[in-house]
């Protein structure tokens, strides 16, 4: 059956926060304070799933709201992945879903979560999610969403898309053999996972406010496993907070004045991504490529390509960004 569609009015200034963590802004708090994870663990599924549904759904299902999206959707899935269901309270079609979805998150003994999103009452999440028509379905996993699909889907083909993706990242969230383990044997509390010395040793880097060490510390985690999903999004967020402690914004009316300071470009670009502005940003770069020759030309560039990695790649900023850089360029 396909997707519901209706106009939507919403204002697109509303959803700067969403999309920036939709975008691989995951906060780096729920990698400093794992004991507080930990305690929250003592009423909750997997490691760092959020607990039961307030309307008893089950305990791998959440109604989330966008004051609760940070934690129970992007901080959730850097442990296990988190289906979101966007929906509403006219749409038929998500009558038929939600309720499939529901039936095999609480059998799937927190392999993964189910998040429900009303997008009436979040329209920012609808927004950061870019919902068109719904029921609407998007896995995020590590802070960025990774498959989607829209309309009411029959259980097999539901069944057969949410395999595909614990069958993707298996190897890579521990988490989630954890919770095939525990649906098997019927249930039970969730084992808890010793901490990894590894990360323990880069969030105290972080704690003591040493990013180049906790830097250093996230890419020997990806020099051993390249596929480790949360080192990856820990790795990106040190970097942008290095880059945004360093952000002169005093630096974009320097730029704007002097377009041939490449310099001041660069650091304007910086203040930019620091203040949520990543179109402006790479805009700026884009354009100063277009002004240059030779090793100008290639040191804005790579100041550019450095800044898309703190994206993922399937970011429609990056995507335009980097069709306009191949304009530019050749």
């Amino acid at each position: 059956m396909e997707g519901v569609s209706r106009p939507d009015p919403r204002q697109a200034a509303q959803t700067a926060a969403l999309s920036s963590a939709l975008a691989g802004a995951v906060d780096l708090s729920a990698l400093k304070a794992r004991s507080e994870a930990a305690a929250r663990q003592q009423t909750a599924g997997p490691q760092g799933a959020p607990a039961a549904s307030p309307d008893g759904a089950g305990r791998y299902v959440i109604d989330v709201t966008e004051q609760g999206f940070q934690q129970d959707v992007l901080e959730a899935s850097l442990q296990v992945p988190v289906i979101v269901d966007l929906w509403a309270t006219w749409c038929e079609p998500c009558k038929q879903l939600s309720p499939v979805l529901e039936r095999l998150a609480n059998a799937s003994g927190g392999a993964w979560i189910l998040a429900k999103v009303d997008v009436d009452a979040n329209q920012r999440i609808a927004q950061a999610f870019g919902v068109q028509s719904i029921p609407m379905v998007v896995a995020v996993v590590a802070g960025q969403p990774v498959d989607a699909f829209q309309g009411a889907l029959p259980e097999s083909q539901v069944k057969d898309w949410i395999a595909r993706i614990l069958d993707a990242l298996r190897d890579r969230m521990p988490a989630i053999a954890e919770g095939e383990r525990r649906a098997a044997a019927g249930g039970g509390e969730p084992v808890e996972e010793p901490d990894d010395p590894r990360f323990t040793e880069a969030e105290d880097a972080l704690e003591r406010g040493d990013y180049a060490e906790a830097e250093a510390a996230y890419q020997r985690i990806l020099d051993q496993e390249p596929a480790n999903e949360m080192a990856k999004a820990a790795l990106s967020q040190v970097r942008f907070l290095v880059r945004a402690e360093q952000a002169d914004p005093s630096a974009i009316g320097r730029a704007d004045a002097a377009p041939d300071d490449l310099d001041a470009q660069l650091a304007a670009a910086d203040a930019e991504i620091a203040q949520d502005r990543a179109e402006s940003a790479f805009q700026r770069l884009v354009a100063a490529v277009g002004r240059t020759f030779g090793e100008d030309r290639e040191k804005v560039r790579s100041h550019l390509v450095g800044l898309f990695e703190l994206f993922p790649a399937d970011d429609p900023r990056v995507s335009t960004a980097r069709r306009a850089l191949a304009r530019a360029l050749f």
